[in-house]
């Protein structure tokens, strides 16, 4: 756990507190796996919000619970045993800093490519022998059933949007090459937040600040502690309900383009606050480097254009670790209005 002495806080001043917002969101969109219109209301949901809950989706509590636990042992890791597994470059452990562009938060990670295993040998330092195998395992166990849930919801996107063929979006995740990756976030409670605020109870500390994820979905599932926040079309800031049976899907800016627009890609963050840990794992789903991301023929109608620009998933992964958090990546991409 990331615990600061008050004569350490000053160093850490530049990590951001923010209001909490009042309004709990309870529109989130439910999507049940085994319903025969879960097409229908993926589509409607990735359209109005970008983002929605899937239930029925297969994945045993065992496997969810499993990694948890091995997550939780990870982060009670002593300091200095963590950071023998970073820095991040781009995988690894990671404390406070997010990326290279100056953006920090209330947050310690492990950032881990989910399709190799090549994060094993900086991993191993920070277990005993048995206890990696086991983290190894349980990790391997569950990105293979979230896997499972993020091919399925392509393919009821195609099937919503009647895309040929059915497997061009599932395809992309499937594939050997996939850059997918997969990442765990620890929000610890922050005893000290009365020192950066003279009124803890209405402050949080910015966690993970707001961004959009790049790649094609991201599937979340959190212990049960709140602090997940969306950006409706608005503008305005809403709590997500906690549910840690459940998993969260967005749409990133990727479909966003490859639906020329149609689907909106999800602004999000995460507050951090002084009272319970915030433990979390996102699968992000993403294509090979030399993929081809561009809008998909079937879904630009006669007579419209397309409204971005043709690039490879390396040329946006790149464009956007160039980034902050909060720019919006997908500008450099846009096509020139017509008026």
């Amino acid at each position: 756990m990331v615990v600061l002495s008050p004569g350490a806080i000053d160093q850490f001043a530049v990590i951001k507190t923010c209001r909490p917002s009042g309004a709990v969101f309870d529109g989130v969109p439910v999507v049940d796996l085994l319903r025969p219109d879960a097409a229908m209301v993926v589509v409607r949901a990735c359209e109005e919000f970008g983002f929605f809950k899937v239930v029925n989706h297969g994945v045993s509590l065992e496997v969810i619970n499993r990694l948890e636990d091995e997550a939780v042992k990870f982060f009670g890791l002593p300091q200095s045993e963590k950071d023998k597994a970073g820095p991040p470059d781009p995988f690894g452990y990671g404390n406070k800093r997010i990326g290279w562009n100056g953006d920090v938060g209330w947050i310690e990670y492990l950032l881990l490519h989910s399709n190799s295993s090549e994060d094993d040998q900086k991993l191993s330092p920070s277990f005993s022998q048995g206890n990696q195998e086991f983290f190894r395992c349980a990790v391997e166990e569950y990105v293979r059933a979230v896997k499972e849930v993020a091919f399925r919801v392509a393919e009821l996107i195609a099937d919503g949007l009647e895309i040929e063929p059915r497997d061009v979006l599932s395809g992309m995740l499937r594939s050997e090459a996939s850059d997918s990756c997969f990442r765990l976030n620890h929000y610890p409670p922050c005893p000290e937040l009365q020192v950066l605020s003279p009124s803890p109870s209405s402050r949080n500390l910015i966690g993970f600040g707001e961004h959009t994820d790049p790649q094609i979905i991201s599937i979340l599932r959190s212990n049960n502690t709140s602090g997940f926040q969306i950006c409706l079309r608005d503008g305005a800031w809403v709590s997500v309900p906690p549910d840690h049976s459940s998993f969260f899907i967005n749409v990133g800016d990727s479909l966003q383009v490859l639906t020329n627009g149609r689907f909106w890609s999800l602004k999000h963050r995460v507050l951090a606050g002084h009272g319970k840990s915030r433990i979390s794992m996102i699968y992000f789903g993403g294509p090979a480097l030399d993929e081809k991301i561009a809008p998909l023929p079937s879904l630009v109608a006669e007579g419209e254009s397309s409204l971005y620009k043709e690039f490879t998933w390396s040329e946006y992964k790149r464009s956007a670790y160039k980034t902050r958090l909060a720019d919006y990546r997908l500008g450099l991409f846009e096509k020139p209005r017509v008026q």
